[in-house]
């Protein structure tokens, strides 16, 4: 079972600046990567063949494309990145009268720290120029990593990170084209320093890498438990004896304005306001599953007082474990009529839970707290765990689909279905994705430690060491339907489809569709992920409504992804593959059937607000001790 995210918050664990101390790591480990590209790498394949890719470069120069790289490099030399710096903090911390010193400090220390680092290793790490011409002055330190690329990764990858957190008034396609811009500068500056003959390529990748690690420590250490800490939670701060509701943060396909998004809130709180307490004798039953690591002592204490405020004065509280992951809920549910089940953990918890709550008619909540939320984010729910459950409580109940999958041929170190599984022996179910291949690998490489210490970033290291893994060959047969011979480096099989930061991996999915959405990966070379990243970017640019990202199905992005849509779908790979549930590795096999159940998971959801003003609203409850589950519109764009 997978460690919550707040499990970084617990007594001992790192948290907020002492993630600083991660730095010293960095420069080790790249000092290290540093050493084996130039001892026992250097004569292999890819290092041993830089020295062609330098020449060929030099060999097609041109005059406008010299003096364009010319610029590229100017603009992320030593002396320009520190002007720009500057600049950017003067702009920050005067332009809003002292308001963005956090996220100035963000971006200083980014710099400053990729800096240090990266003469840190060039003190450790001896390696020559390329051997062609350099169009540039050789500085005296060594070739890898380049600091202009790790400088331009600090320095405008902040700025894009900040243009993210902290958007200003512009319209949101105007954000969308500043964030791209200074995201793609970097790689322009990585390709200013190839084509001008100063670095060698793994020279680039490592300024990119060093770059790219310092700005994800330096904003988990300054900025994001910062801003986790501002968000106010029902009932709590200025305003809550009226009743005063947090202003949700919008999810990035959420097309609603600012002032929208005011309006709604508004009309939500007075809501709110006005809700009339229950009298005493209706008091209904909760059964609360908590995962221990997501759910601390404060947070468990304000869900208390969410269920009490809406009627759920009966609490039964059980905690989720290593060999149970829904914490005993089927022999809880068994022994007593149970109203409402509550789930305090991430996509794992929730799927155990919905495992044995599939077909009863019990509903769920939802107090998303774990390390990535998933099925929280696509269901468009409050990102502040309290104020997610306060939010769904004060809507109504729909039913979504799940899917169910067997597991029983698992071959070797696949755990059997355990106890509180609901669909029966050898199969288990799932709210979000099932996968085998790259995303298996990926969840399966990840530590407990290393998740609790950096939550979803954790992945992206081990990722990483995962994208060479060899193909995979397989079969797949849909709706009993002839079987399809395929490569692939991931398969996907998914009820939503939305991964974090709004990336719509599966743009078909829809958790109300009857119907399962199939991706498979396999790009070939850097081209082929190129390829895939862009065609899913330029579906989250604005403008891009549902019907121009469904119904796409076959091969797209050069071959890179393919995509299919059935209720039944059964993969035969030729040998043995890792697999995983919403996040949760389930061992490998040599098959992977999945089948959606319509309907089967009831759930409560917030009000139609601007939060997700694109779904319509449905049938409000018949009553409010007993509410009727609703027909939800999921197709938010």
């Amino acid at each position: 079972m997978r460690p919550e995210r707040g499990a970084a918050l617990r007594p001992g664990g790192l948290r907020g600046p002492l993630l600083l101390l991660l730095l010293p790591v960095q420069a080790v480990l790249m000092a290290g990567i540093g050493l084996m590209v130039t001892g026992p790498l250097a004569h292999r394949w890819p290092v041993a063949a830089e020295e062609g890719v330098n020449r060929g470069l030099a060999a097609h120069r041109t005059g406008p494309l010299t003096a364009f790289t010319e610029w590229l490099s100017l603009l992320a030399g030593t002396q320009s990145v520190i002007a720009l710096t500057l600049l950017a903090l003067v702009a920050l911390t005067a332009f809003s009268r002292g308001r963005w010193l956090r996220e100035a400090a963000f971006l200083g220390v980014t710099v400053a720290a990729q800096s240090a680092v990266f003469l840190l290793v060039t003190m450790v790490v001896e390696r020559s120029r390329p051997h062609v011409p350099h169009l540039d002055a050789a500085p005296p330190t060594s070739s890898f990593p380049s600091g202009h690329v790790g400088a331009s990764v600090a320095l405008f990858g902040g700025l894009a990170v900040l243009a993210v957190l902290r958007p200003p008034g512009a319209r949101r396609w105007v954000r969308y084209a500043v964030v791209t811009a200074l995201l793609l500068l970097p790689l322009a500056v990585a390709f200013s320093r190839l084509y001008r003959g100063m670095h060698h390529p793994s020279d680039v990748v490592g300024g990119l890498l060093n770059g790219a690690c310092t700005l994800l420590v330096v904003a988990h250490a300054l900025l994001l438990p910062w801003r986790r800490a501002r968000r106010p939670l029902p009932g709590t701060g200025a305003g809550s004896g009226s009743g005063a509701v947090p202003e949700y943060r919008l999810l990035p396909s959420a097309r609603t304005d600012h002032h929208t998004a005011r309006a709604a809130n508004t009309a939500h709180t007075a809501h709110t306001a006005h809700t009339v307490p229950r009298p005493e004798g209706t008091d209904r039953r909760a059964v609360v599953v908590r995962h221990p690591h997501g759910c601390g002592a404060e947070l468990a204490e304000r869900v208390r007082s969410v269920l009490r405020r809406h009627g759920y004065a009966d609490q039964a509280w059980t905690q989720t474990a290593a060999e149970d992951a829904a914490g005993g809920l089927a022999g809880r549910i068994a022994a007593e009529d149970t109203d409402l089940v509550v789930v305090c953990g991430g996509d794992g918890t929730v799927r155990a839970c919905a495992d044995v709550l599939a077909g009863t008619g019990i509903p769920l909540a939802v107090v998303p707290c774990g390390t990535g939320n998933l099925l929280a984010r696509n269901l468009r729910m409050p990102a502040d765990p309290a104020g997610a459950l306060e939010a769904a409580l004060s809507g109504e109940t729909a039913r979504i689909d799940v899917g169910r999958v067997d597991v029983g041929r698992v071959g070797g170190d696949g755990p059997a279905p355990g106890p509180e599984s609901g669909s029966g022996s050898g199969s288990a179910r799932f709210t979000v994705m099932a996968g085998a291949g790259f995303d298996a690998a990926m969840v399966g490489g990840t530590s407990a430690r290393a998740k609790e210490r950096l939550g979803w970033a954790a992945y992206v290291l081990s990722a990483a060491r995962h994208l060479r893994d060899p193909r995979m060959r397989l079969s797949i047969r849909l709706d009993g339907g002839p079987p399809r011979e395929r490569r692939a480096r991931m398969v996907v099989i998914g009820n939503v489809g939305t991964l974090q930061g709004g990336l719509p991996l599966l743009p078909g999915a829809r958790p109300d569709s009857g119907r399962l959405e199939v991706a498979l990966l396999d790009p070939r070379g850097v081209r082929g992920w190129l390829a895939a990243a862009a065609h899913l970017g330029a579906r989250m640019l604005p403008g891009r409504t549902a019907g121009e990202t469904r119904g796409e199905y076959g091969a797209v992005a050069g071959g890179a992804l393919e995509y299919f849509s059935a209720a039944h779908v059964d993969i035969r790979f030729a040998r043995p593959q890792p697999r995983e549930l919403d996040g949760d590795v389930i061992g490998s096999g040599a098959q992977l059937t999945a089948e959606v159940e319509p309907g089967a998971l009831r759930i409560w959801l917030p009000p139609r607000t601007a939060g997700n003003a694109d779904a319509p609203s449905g049938a409000r409850t018949p009553s409010a001790a007993e509410p009727g589950p609703r027909a939800h519109d999921f197709d938010r764009g």
